[in-house]
Formats: C-alpha cells, sequence, structure tokens
C-alpha cells in the first residue's frame, strides 16, 4: 500500500512514452543541426543534382523568416557613386564585368534582383555596400588616395553602419590591390563582412583585413563561355586523348613554386606543359585557345601567384582537368559542405619537383575520373547565378550570410534604453543621427 507522498511507480506505457519522447527529441536535434539549408523553411534545400553523396547537410537556420539584405542605390550616399563609376562617371558596368573584377558587378546585380533583397533599412538583416574600386582603380577612373578618402566619406554618412560598428554590412574586394589599401580599408571595415576570394588578401605585407570568423570566401569569376553546361566553349576531352599529365598556365611572375613549374616543365616536356604564354600584346592568348590548353591534361597545377589563390583552380573544373593546388595557405568557398578531397589534391608548396609528377603518375585513371565526376556534380557552386536557382554561387553566399545574422546590434557609437530605443552618448534616439559624423 502506497503511502500519499509516495510517487507512482512507472508503468511500461509510461517508460514507452518517454522512450518516444528522447528519440523524437534526438531526432528533431539532428534535423535541426544537420538537416538541408534553407533560407526560409518553407524553400527547397539548394544543392546541385546528384550531388548528395558530396556534401555534408546544411545546418537548420536560427530562424523562420526569410534573411533580408538592403542594398544601398549608388546615388542614396554622396561618393558611393564614385566607387562605381570612377570620378568622371564615365566608367560603365560592363566594362567591370571582366576576369577577376566581375564578382562586384555580379554579386551586386544579383543582389538588385534577389528575393532576399528589401527596400526597408528597418526590417534589414544585413547591408550591401556596392563598389567596383578594383575595376576603378585598375583603369585609372580613382587612385589609391581617392579610393580610400571616399571610403571613409561614403562609411560617415550611413547611421546603420555606426549603429552595429559596420558588423551587419557587407563588402566585396576581387582581389589583391596592395597591402597598403587592405590595411586602410581595415582601420574602418575591420568589423564588417567582406567576400572575397582572398583569405590572406596579399604577400605584399605581413597584414591581413580578412578574418575566417566574419568574412566569406567566394569563388573566382570564371569566364562566363564556359559556365553554361549546354553552351561551353570549350567542351572537355576523355581523359585517355589528353596529352600531358599535367599543366600549369600562367606567368612565373617571380615566384618561387611558379619558376620551380617552368623549370620542371623543361626538363619534363612530355609530362608537364607550361608554355611560355603571352597575355598582352599582339601575341596575347585568347579566351578559347585558353581553355583548350587547359583541359589538354588531366591535372591542373595551380600554384599561388600574387596572393594565396588562383581562378585556375575554379576554371579546372569547367575542362574536367583535376586541380592541384600548391598554396599551403589557400582559403577555399564554402568548406563547411564540400568536401575537397573529393574533387581535388592539396601538394606542399616545398615540394614541388620530380616527387609531385612520379606522385600523379601513380594515380589510377579509375580516381581521376572519379574525382572529375565529383567536380562535375558541385562545380555549379562556382557559377554567378541568381539565388533563387537550387545551385549557384550567390544561393551558398546567401547559406553563408544567414549564418552572419547577428539578432543584437552594438558598437561604440550605439546606447539603450529601457523602452528598447537606440541612443548615441548625447541620447539622441537613432533615427534623429545626422551627418557628417565620426567613424566609429
Amino acid at each position: 500500500m502506497r503511502g500519499p507522498h509516495h510517487a507512482p511507480s512507472c508503468t511500461r506505457a509510461h517508460q514507452a512514452a518517454g522512450l518516444l519522447l528522447v528519440a523524437a527529441t534526438f531526432f528533431l536535434t539532428r534535423l535541426l543541426d544537420r538537416g538541408p539549408l534553407s533560407l526560409s523553411l518553407s524553400a527547397p534545400p539548394p544543392r546541385c543534382a546528384g550531388a548528395a553523396a558530396l556534401y555534408s547537410p546544411w545546418p537548420q537556420p536560427q530562424r523562420q523568416r526569410d534573411l533580408r539584405i538592403y542594398v544601398y542605390a549608388e546615388d542614396e550616399v554622396d561618393g558611393l557613386r564614385a566607387l562605381l563609376r570612377g570620378r568622371d562617371d564615365d566608367v560603365p558596368a560592363a566594362t567591370c564585368l571582366k576576369g577577376q573584377w566581375g564578382t562586384q558587378v555580379k554579386i551586386h546585380q544579383l543582389l538588385l534582383r534577389s528575393r532576399f533583397r528589401t527596400l526597408d533599412k528597418d526590417e534589414a538583416d544585413l547591408f550591401f555596400v556596392p563598389a567596383y574600386v578594383k575595376c576603378v582603380r585598375m583603369v585609372g577612373a580613382l587612385n589609391d588616395k581617392e579610393i580610400n578618402q571616399t571610403y571613409v566619406k561614403v562609411i560617415g554618412q550611413m547611421p546603420y553602419f555606426r549603429r552595429s560598428g559596420g558588423r551587419d554590412h557587407i563588402f566585396v574586394f576581387p582581389s589583391g590591390a596592395g597591402a597598403h589599401l587592405f590595411r586602410s580599408w581595415a582601420t574602418f571595415l575591420n568589423r564588417s563582412i567582406i567576400l572575397t576570394p582572398e583569405g590572406d588578401r596579399t604577400d605584399k605585407r605581413g597584414t591581413s583585413a580578412f578574418n575566417t570568423w566574419k568574412d566569406i570566401i567566394i569563388p573566382g569569376n570564371v569566364d562566363d563561355s564556359m559556365v553554361k553546361p549546354d553552351r561551353l566553349a570549350v567542351k572537355p576531352i576523355p581523359l585517355t586523348k589528353r596529352k600531358y599529365l599535367a599543366n600549369f598556365l600562367g606567368r612565373a611572375q617571380g615566384k618561387v613554386g611558379r619558376l620551380q613549374l617552368v623549370k620542371l616543365a623543361k626538363q619534363y616536356p612530355d609530362k608537364l606543359e607550361s608554355p611560355e604564354l603571352k597575355f598582352s600584346g599582339p601575341d596575347k592568348l585568347g579566351r578559347i585557345d585558353y581553355f583548350k590548353h587547359l583541359r589538354n591534361a588531366k591535372f591542373c597545377l595551380a600554384p599561388r601567384g600574387e596572393s594565396s589563390w588562383t581562378l585556375r583552380f575554379y576554371e579546372s573544373f569547367f575542362v574536367e582537368c583535376v586541380p592541384v593546388i600548391l598554396s599551403d595557405e589557400v582559403e577555399l568557398p564554402f568548406q563547411n559542405v564540400i568536401d575537397y578531397t573529393e574533387v581535388s589534391i592539396k601538394w606542399p608548396a616545398s615540394k614541388i619537383g620530380l616527387g609531385l609528377l612520379e606522385y600523379l603518375e601513380s594515380i589510377p585513371d579509375e580516381r581521376v575520373e572519379e574525382m572529375i565526376a565529383r567536380g562535375r556534380e558541385m562545380r555549379c557552386l562556382w557559377v554567378y547565378a541568381p539565388d533563387t536557382e537550387r545551385c549557384s554561387a550567390m544561393s551558398a553566399i546567401m547559406w553563408e550570410l544567414q549564418r552572419k545574422v547577428r539578432g543584437f546590434h552594438q558598437s561604440a557609437e550605439t546606447f539603450w534604453l529601457h523602452n528598447r530605443s537606440i541612443v548615441n552618448r548625447d541620447l539622441v534616439e537613432f533615427h534623429e543621427w545626422r551627418t557628417p559624423v565620426p567613424l566609429p
């Protein structure tokens, strides 16, 4: 006979219910932790067809509504237009679509049409600041001093930038423009989200504005003629018909690793192709001829150049040549979902020599074909297409940006009161902040 204070014993029904609850909790937790990513819970998981074996599942977002990104208009902030068109407003966007500069233009244009764009700053999770500075600098439309002064001017007029100390603002830098520029930008953008293919930015100085915890590695800009599956300008050729074991197509640029490859190619010309290509002047190698060279080997060697990344790594996927990374410090895009050991090889730069060629020769063709097939499945992630496509660089960038969203805005300029209003140090409410203002 139980006393009045005795807890009732567990019945089998209770035990079964408890086990079911534990199992359901475990399953739900695993689902949330490892399920396919969808920026809204109703959207299908964005992944390339047939790539299930390659990708790790995307984590579920923490919020139940879509990501919202505000894109600054080029005439909205004094000075911003100069960062896109140059001091004389004479650099068309089409000029800046070429080569490595193209990501600045493509990401901007795709965001303007994105389903995640908002026109309301107050509902925005993130803010995109468009600029084509690499392009306008290279064509002489702005010099280094003007670029830095204009950035300072632009940022000083953005109250939302000050509200978060820049933490929710996004900038794109497509390739190196000198360590002095990056150091200067880092002074003001050291908390902002930077989209760049350059994890270390430059090897000219021992400084970097890149931080893996806040910035996002993006793919380089592969020539448009090579990324359309149904309209490839240069088609891959069967492995058995390729003339070379490996190739290196690029300038030596005085870099040790590249010079070693050129020397190696002269010693073993039947195995390694590294012609003296002209990238400017009347004998300049055309894009079609370049890709025809690139496709004629099983392995495409990708040593570092001015910085740790090289566009050749991405290009090799579209001629179905296995990329061999010869850059110890390289950072690669979307590493939380791509297993790069399935689609590429990374070899120590200090071991460039005959041993590398012997190693590549030892790899069975069956394994090479397998790596090529894997690369064919996931190369859609290198293509700058709308984020409505299930597999594109923009979809993947959106996945990464979703993980950067902060639920709380704080900087040295922001304070808050009991009624949740945001004020500055003069206790002026956020929407009454005026410019010009001191930078954070």
